[in-house]
C-alpha cells in the first residue's frame, strides 16, 4: 500500500490548512459518506502526528499517513490524491 498525492494536491493542502515544513497530515477512515472501496465509510483528515503509521510519504515538507488501524479500509489499494480543477480541491480515487 503507498500514498500517491500530486504536487497540485499538496500545495492545496499547504494552502488550505496553512500549513509549514515539518507538518503531519493523517488519512484515517470515518463512517459515513462514500468509497469506491468501502461502503457506507469513506476518508477524513487530521493535522497530527503519526503514533504506528503503516504507510507515510513525505513531500515538499509535508509527511501524509495512514495510521495501522485503518489498513483494513484500504484492502490492498493505494491512495491517490489528485486536485480536481473543477471542483477545487484534492479527489480520492484507489488503485490496486
Amino acid at each position: 500500500m503507498n500514498i500517491k498525492i500530486s504536487t497540485e494536491a499538496v500545495n492545496w493542502y499547504k494552502e488550505e490548512l496553512a500549513l509549514s515544513s515539518g507538518a503531519y497530515i493523517r488519512f484515517f477512515v470515518r463512517y459515513g459518506g462514500h468509497s469506491s472501496i468501502q461502503a457506507g465509510f469513506s476518508l477524513g483528515i487530521s493535522q497530527e502526528s503519526p503514533v504506528h503509521p503503516i504507510v507515510l510519504t513525505e513531500q515538499d515538507g509535508v509527511t501524509f499517513f495512514i495510521e495501522e488501524n485503518d489498513l483494513w479500509f484500504f484492502d490492498g489499494h493505494d491512495l491517490i490524491i489528485r486536485f480536481n480543477e473543477k471542483l477545487g480541491e484534492p479527489e480520492f480515487s484507489y488503485a490496486t
